[in-house]
C-alpha cells in the first residue's frame, strides 16, 4: 500500500507558516490581555485576591509560547455534506488541532484543543468512517519550524486508510530529556479509553511500547477539559512506582496546559511513619495480603467494652440515669453498624445525650439540640465513653500488633496461620513509635488502620500506574483515595516484579472497590522495534501464559544484536557497547542487575564516560544513563545496552520473577538493543 504523498508545494506551505505565524501572535496577545488585568477592585479581601492572583498566574503560565513546541499539529476540513450528521460545532469549516485554543481579537478559534469534540475526528476518523471530514492534514516540524505536511483525502474510498510517513517518523524520533506527550500521534484504540467517560473506572492491559502510561496521562488531561469544575473541586493525582519514574513523566501535563495535577508514589500515599527497615519476601506478602485489612478491623475494635454500671448525668438540681443495660444496646447497635470507629465513637456520646433528652421531656422540659450538646459534653457521659468506646491509635496499634504474640493471635486467630503469624512478628519488639523499624508493608497496615478510624477523603480521579507490581493492601490504600472518584489503572501483568504481583486485573480491580471496570487491552506497539519486541515475547510463555504476543506497528526492524563474549572481557564490552550508542542521536540506557551496577559505574568512569542515575534528565551533553534492572520499569530509551541477562534473572527471588524483569529490561529500547552476555542466555532466549 503506496504511503501519502508529503508536499512541499512552496504556496500551501507558505500559507500555513503565516497561520502559524498569526497564531502565535494571538497566543501572545492572550498572555497580554491577562497580564493586563487590574484586580484591585473585583475582589472582597485579601483571601480573594489571593486566590484570583494564583488563579491568574497559572493562566499566563497556561499561555506561554515554547519555541520548540508545536502550536498546531493538524488541521481537519470538514464536509458536513447535506442530510449526514457533522460533528458539533462544524458546518464545512477547517480546523486547526493544537495543543489549547487560540483564538484572535474577535474570539474566533485559530486552533482548537485536542480535547475538543470537533477534534475527534482526527483521531477517530477514517476512509470506511470519514466522520464528515474530507481532508486530514498532519504537520511536520524540525526545531519548532513548521517544514512540511502532509494530506490525507477521506473521501478518496477507493483505496485504503495509508500509513503517515510524518506520523511513523514523530512516533520513531530521537529523544533526549523527560518523556514528552503523544497528543499529535494518539491513535484511534488510544483515544477511545483517552475520550471514555468519567463515570466508570478503565483497566489498561498494556504491553511495552503500547503507550499506556500516555495513554493514561492523557486523559486526566481531556478528563480535566471535560470536566474542570468538578475535578478543581475534588481533585486528581497520579501515582507512578518510583520517584524516578514521577520525574521522568512529571512535564506532560503541564506541556498540555495542565499545572494542578499532584504526582506521588503509593509509599508517598501512606507516609505516616518513617520507613527504615525491609521485610522479607515471606513477611511482606503476608503484610501485604488481604487478610491483613480482618486482622486490623478486629484488633481496631478490640478495646470497645460493654457497660457495667449506669450514666448519671447531673444538670442543676437534677440527676438523670442512664441504666447500663440500655447504653450496651447503643454499642452494641454502633458495632452492628460497621460505621468508621472514629465517627460511632463521636455518635455514641450523642446517643446518651438523646437518652437523657428523652427522660428530661418525660419530665416536662422542652430542651433544644444545645442541651443535647452539653449533656454529650458532660464529664460523665465523656469518662463512660472514653471507657466503653477508647480512642485508638493507628500508629501505636500496629506496633502492639507486631510486637505483641499474643495480641496479634487473638485478631489473627482463623485468619492466618501460626506460621504467618510468626513470619510477621518482629523478633526484636520496637520500644516505641519513633525508635521502630518500620517497612514499607507497615506503613501501609497503618494507613488501613487509620482508614477504619477515619475515612481517608476521596478524590475524583486517580492514574495508577505499573499496577501490576501493587500488593492487595497497596490496591485498598489506592482504591480508598478514590472510593466516590473513577480511576484509571494502568500496567502489564508479564512486567510483574514484586513477590505479590498480581495476576489477574479482576483480582486487582475487587482489591481496589472497583470490580465493575472495563479492562481495555492495548497490544499494538509503537516505540518498541519489531525485532526486540519479538525476541522479549519470548518469554511470555514462561511469565504470564494467558497474555496475547505484543506486536509492533513500527516499520523499522530497530537495530537489535546479541553478542557472546569472554567473562574477562564483559566490561570492556558494555563499556564499548555504549561508546558506540553514543555516536548515534538521542539517549542510551545502559541497564544491568543492581548488583552489577557499582561494578559498570567505576568501568565507565575509568573509561572518561559521563553518565546519570535514573531521574536524571538527559541533555544533548549527558545523554547515558546508568540504569539499576529494579528501576527501569516506565522508562524508554532510544537506544539500550542490557548487560548480563543471567544475573539480571538471578537477582530476584525466584526465576518467574527474574524472567519477568529481564522482559522489562529488554522493552525500554525504542531504535535499538544490544544484549551482552558471558554466562548462558536463559533457555528461552537461547
Amino acid at each position: 500500500m503506496p504511503a501519502p504523498q508529503v508536499t512541499h508545494a512552496t504556496d500551501p506551505l507558505e500559507c500555513e507558516r503565516a497561520h502559524l505565524a498569526s497564531s502565535r501572535a494571538a497566543l501572545r496577545a492572550m498572555r497580554v490581555d491577562v497580564e493586563a488585568l487590574d484586580i484591585k477592585d473585583v475582589t472582597a479581601n485579601w483571601v480573594n485576591a489571593a486566590v484570583l492572583e494564583r488563579q491568574i498566574d497559572e493562566r499566563i503560565t497556561a499561555l506561554a509560547d515554547l519555541a520548540h513546541t508545536p502550536l498546531f499539529f493538524g488541521r481537519l476540513d470538514y464536509l458536513h455534506a447535506p442530510g449526514a450528521e457533522a460533528a458539533e460545532g462544524a458546518d464545512g469549516e477547517q480546523f486547526y488541532i493544537g495543543r489549547r485554543h487560540v483564538h484572535d481579537a474577535a474570539g474566533d478559534p485559530m486552533v482548537v484543543d485536542w480535547r475538543a469534540p470537533v477534534s475527534q475526528p482526527f483521531y477517530r476518523a477514517s476512509k470506511k468512517e470519514p466522520m464528515d471530514v474530507g481532508l486530514r492534514r498532519r504537520f511536520g516540524y524540525t526545531g519548532g519550524e513548521l517544514t512540511a505536511y502532509e494530506d490525507e483525502d477521506l473521501t478518496d474510498t477507493a483505496s485504503g486508510d495509508q500509513t503517515s510517513r510524518l506520523l511513523q517518523s514523530e512516533i520513531e524520533r530521537p529523544r533526549v530529556g523527560p518523556m514528552r506527550d503523544i497528543v499529535a500521534t494518539i491513535q484511534p484504540e488510544q483515544d477511545e479509553i483517552v475520550r471514555s467517560a468519567i463515570g466508570g473506572t478503565v483497566c489498561v492491559q498494556g504491553a511495552p511500547g503500547t503507550g499506556k502510561t500516555a495513554v493514561g496521562l492523557h486523559r486526566v488531561a481531556y478528563l480535566l477539559y471535560a470536566h474542570r469544575e468538578r475535578l478543581s473541586r475534588t481533585g486528581t493525582l497520579v501515582i507512578g512506582p518510583n520517584r524516578s519514574f514521577l520525574r521522568y513523566i512529571e512535564q506532560v501535563l503541564p506541556a498540555l496546559g495542565e499545572l494542578n495535577v499532584r504526582q506521588a508514589t503509593v509509599a508517598d500515599l501512606v507516609a505516616h511513619v518513617e520507613v527504615r527497615g525491609t521485610d522479607s519476601p515471606a513477611a511482606a506478602r503476608v503484610k501485604g495480603d488481604a487478610r491483613m485489612a480482618e486482622v486490623l478491623r478486629r484488633a481496631v475494635r478490640s478495646g470497645v467494652t460493654m457497660p457495667v454500671e449506669p450514666v448519671v448525668v447531673v444538670r442543676g438540681s437534677r440527676r438523670w440515669r442512664v441504666p447500663a443495660y440500655e447504653i450496651e444496646e447503643m454499642v452494641r447497635e454502633l458495632l452492628a453498624r460497621d460505621i468508621r470507629y472514629g465517627a460511632a465513637r463521636e455518635a455514641l456520646p450523642q446517643r446518651i445525650a438523646h437518652a437523657v433528652l428523652v427522660r428530661m421531656e418525660e419530665a416536662g422540659e422542652a430542651p433544644d439540640d444545645r442541651v443535647q450538646d452539653a449533656v454529650a459534653r458532660n464529664a460523665a457521659v465523656k469518662a463512660a465513653v472514653k471507657v466503653l468506646w477508647p480512642a485508638v491509635d493507628p500508629v501505636k496499634l500496629v506496633l502492639r500488633l507486631l510486637s505483641d504474640a499474643e495480641f496479634l493471635a487473638e485478631h489473627a486467630d482463623g485468619v492466618l496461620s501460626q506460621d504467618e503469624q510468626r513470619e510477621i512478628l518482629w523478633a526484636r519488639p520496637a520500644r516505641g513509635v519513633r525508635s521502630a523499624t518500620w517497612s514499607a508493608a507497615d506503613a501501609v497496615l497503618i494507613d488501613e488502620a487509620a482508614d477504619l478510624v477515619a475515612r481517608t477523603p476521596s478524590l475524583g480521579h486517580v492514574v495508577l500506574d505499573e499496577a501490576q507490581d501493587l500488593s492487595p493492601m497497596q490496591y485498598r490504600a489506592v482504591g480508598r483515595r478514590c472510593t466516590t472518584g473513577s480511576a484509571t489503572i494502568l500496567g502489564d501483568l508479564a512486567q510483574g516484579t514484586t513477590p505479590w504481583a498480581t495476576d489477574s486485573w479482576e483480582e486487582a480491580l475487587a482489591h481496589l472497590g472497583k470490580p465493575e471496570a472495563a479492562v481495555e487491552e492495548l497490544t499494538q506497539g509503537f516505540r518498541v522495534p519489531r525485532a526486540v519486541i519479538a525476541y522479549a515475547s519470548r518469554l511470555l510463555p514462561a511469565i504470564a501464559p494467558g497474555l496475547a504476543e505484543a506486536t509492533s506497528v513500527r516499520e523499522s526492524e530497530g537495530d537489535f544484536s546479541v553478542r557472546a563474549v569472554a567473562a574477562d572481557a564483559l566490561d570492556a564490552s558494555v563499556v564499548g557497547a555504549c561508546r558506540e550508542a553514543l555516536e548515534r542521536e538521542g539517549s542510551i540506557g545502559l541497564i544491568a542487575a543492581d548488583a552489577r551496577v557499582p561494578v559498570l559505574a567505576a568501568a565507565l568512569a575509568a573509561a572518561g564516560l559521563a553518565f546519570l542515575a535514573p531521574g536524571e534528565e538527559t541533555s544533548a551533553d549527558a545523554r547515558l544513563t546508568l540504569v539499576p534492572a529494579s528501576l527501569a520499569k516506565g522508562l524508554e530509551y532510544d537506544y539500550v545496552v542490557l548487560d548480563e541477562p543471567a544475573t539480571v534473572v538471578a537477582g530476584e527471588p525466584d526465576e518467574r520473577t527474574g524472567l519477568r524483569r529481564l522482559y522489562v529490561a529488554l522493552t525500554r529500547a525504542v531504535s535499538g538493543l544490544t544484549v551482552l552476555h558471558a554466562q548462558p542466555l536463559p533457555g528461552l532466549l537461547a
